[in-house]
């Protein structure tokens, strides 16, 4: 084989809690409208029968704390507050035992997007990939490995901007649970270390501006941070 042309940007290596170890990202698959209240904000119905998918490039991730520019194209970007679910071993056609055994661990993730863009490709029945898949999109805090976090469906999901509360939930609100995702995404995907899963994110998304802070955290896992810097 020859020598490469160049170098192909990296995707993060998210820390792992407590641990020297990192965890190399390598799909990520996201969960669309896991939140009823969310689906009706957005004028969307949920769709009861299965969940769907859109995916993120790893390459454009970055780990909490980042300082990153407003992005180009938009007048209307937006915060999503998710749970990050990390995979640990290869899994497919799961059941539910095998879903959950799967599991690595959970982590805090932004799913920042492009709102005006999304919406405007959905209304022509197009791609979601311009609102969705954005340099430095994808904003992922430490992970926490399974057995160190309790209680995963029913932990409070909340998202502050500049200090003000802007999202407020549980993640028993998710109207599909983390194994039922796994167990459905594992029927189309070989599922494999280094897949995250970003399981949807709850009410309460709004626009955010140049200068804001946006914190979110939930119960018993690292928070994620964010600042937005000027456009370039």
């Amino acid at each position: 084989m020859g020598q490469s042309l160049f170098e192909l940007p990296e995707a993060p290596l998210i820390p792992i809690t407590g641990e020297a170890a990192v965890y190399p990202v390598g799909r990520i698959f996201c969960v669309g409208r896991n939140y009823a209240a969310h689906a009706a904000e957005m004028g969307n119905e949920v769709d009861r029968e299965a969940p769907f998918y859109f995916t993120k490039a790893a390459a454009n991730a970055v780990l909490t704390g980042a300082v990153v520019p407003y992005p180009p194209g938009t007048d209307n970007f937006h915060y999503e507050m998710e749970l990050a679910v990390a995979i640990g071993a290869p899994v497919f056609r799961a059941t539910k035992e095998a879903a959950v055994a799967s599991i690595f661990g959970y982590g805090c993730a932004l799913d920042m997007t492009r709102r005006d863009l999304q919406i405007r490709e959905r209304q022509k029945q197009r791609p979601w990939d311009l609102g969705k898949d954005l340099e430095n999109g994808t904003v992922l805090a430490p992970l926490t490995r399974a057995a160190g976090w309790d209680d995963p469906e029913g932990q409070r999901i909340w998202l502050e901007v500049n200090g003000e509360t802007r999202q407020e939930a549980t993640l028993a609100e998710m109207i599909w649970s983390v194994a039922d995702i796994i167990c459905h995404l594992s029927g189309f995907y070989h599922l494999r270390p280094g897949d995250l899963i970003l399981t949807g994110t709850p009410a309460g998304v709004g626009a955010v501006q140049a200068g804001d802070r946006i914190r979110g955290g939930i119960a018993g896992l690292v928070p994620v941070e964010l600042t937005l810097a000027a456009a370039e």
